[in-house]
């Protein structure tokens, strides 16, 4: 399994999580696949990690779980390939990154590129079954990605935390005063409009080293 997490990464998670706990949540999701249709596929389930070195991290995006569709999860929190079909959520989290820095509202719905660029897009649950959403939620995901957060919280850097949310925000207690928490509600259709229109996360995130970057 170690293959498919970038060594950086399991070295920074190493103080936080035993590396046998990892191979075993690892074993546990890969055995659900021999009985039904998991996403994202397996050698993308860590495209977070791989796409984000641990160095390169400025700003963390915190999801719940995959997309639980066929062909949308690729391994990054709100994101989905080029192709399919834009989610309600990415449309407004693309409508306030309009908003908020004044640039043409993105066409691609693939957020590689933020990834490439310092922008950790962090499910907390990395993989889900088809059509079933939090079915992954009790395999011991989250033991590793909060193992994850704790180990950016430990950058010497500062780091813009974005928890859009009450899930995210619950992540809170694991980040530290010397990083950047920003919070509101979710950018989902139910919940934009209470307060996530008009948060500016983006502007917020951004360091006097660092800007957002396109998509």
């Amino acid at each position: 399994m170690n293959e498919f997490i970038p060594a950086d990464w399991l070295d920074a998670v190493s103080p936080f999580i035993p590396v046998d706990e990892v191979n075993s949540i690892w074993r546990k999701s890969m055995k659900k696949r021999e009985s039904s249709v998991v996403y994202p596929p397996a050698g993308d389930v860590f495209n977070a990690l791989r796409l984000t070195p641990y160095e390169s991290v400025r700003a963390v995006i915190l999801g719940q779980d995959p997309y639980f569709g066929e062909g949308e999860a690729h391994g990054l929190a709100f994101s989905v390939p080029d192709g399919v079909k834009m989610p309600p959520t990415l449309k407004n989290i693309f409508k306030e990154y309009q908003s908020d820095l004044a640039r043409e509202r993105p066409q691609s719905s693939d957020l590689s590129n933020w990834a490439k660029n310092g922008v950790l897009l962090l499910n907390s649950v990395l993989t889900v079954e088809s059509g079933k959403p939090a079915s992954h939620a009790k395999l011991g995901w989250q033991d590793f990605t909060d193992a994850v957060i704790r180990a950016v919280d430990a950058k010497e850097q500062s780091v813009s935390f974005i928890l859009w949310g009450a899930f995210a925000q619950s992540k809170a207690q694991l980040i530290s005063s010397r990083h950047t928490i920003i919070s509101s509600p979710h950018p989902s259709p139910l919940a934009a409009y209470r307060g996530f229109f008009g948060s500016k996360p983006f502007s917020r995130a951004e360091r006097s080293d660092w800007s957002w970057p396109e998509v």
